[in-house]
């Protein structure tokens, strides 16, 4: 366990009091402080647009997609790191409502592998952590289904404002 995974336990103790009061829990709230921006996900279909939010400080990541009723298609959350993660730093669903893709994505911009996460409700440490097979720059999660319609796998190149990959070639 990491020093930021304990930490982020521990204030768990709050998430009910937070999960308990109605204007708290609403997907308004918990979108409202964060940057969004259009990326382009490259796939067998041609590109595709999505607007998503960022994650790029612990905080927002660790809070992700928790207590979200609803998700537009062609919505989702970036997850993005200073350096490298490995393949100890994983994503988990708790408290997370809908079913999710989610791409990692290496340096040179390629999603490197898609797996499916299925929300929890249970407790947090019954709650299954998804790991990527290899060490990755960023992480792409949207709705469950969303990549498999738009024919996106794995070698296909995703871009965002600021990303250093412009998926030519």
């Amino acid at each position: 366990m990491t020093l930021t995974r304990r930490r982020f336990l521990s204030s768990l103790a709050l998430a009910p009091v937070a999960f308990s009061t109605p204007f708290l829990a609403t997907s308004a709230f918990a979108a409202a402080d964060r940057e969004e921006v259009t990326l382009v996900v490259h796939g067998s279909q041609g590109p595709s647009r999505l607007t998503v939010e960022v994650a790029d400080e612990a905080a927002e990541r660790n809070r992700g997609l928790m207590g979200r009723e609803r998700l537009a298609d062609d919505a989702g959350m970036l997850f993005l790191y200073a350096s490298p993660q490995g393949v100890h730093n994983g994503f988990w669903m708790y408290q997370t409502l809908l079913a999710l893709d989610i791409a990692f994505i290496g340096a040179d911009g390629r999603i490197q592998e898609i797996r499916r996460m299925e929300p929890c409700q249970g407790e947090a440490q019954e709650c299954p952590t998804t790991r990527p097979a290899s060490r990755y720059h960023a992480a792409l999660e949207v709705k469950a289904g969303t990549f498999e319609a738009l024919g996106v796998g794995p070698g296909d190149c995703v871009s965002w404002p600021g990303s250093s990959e412009s998926c030519s070639g």
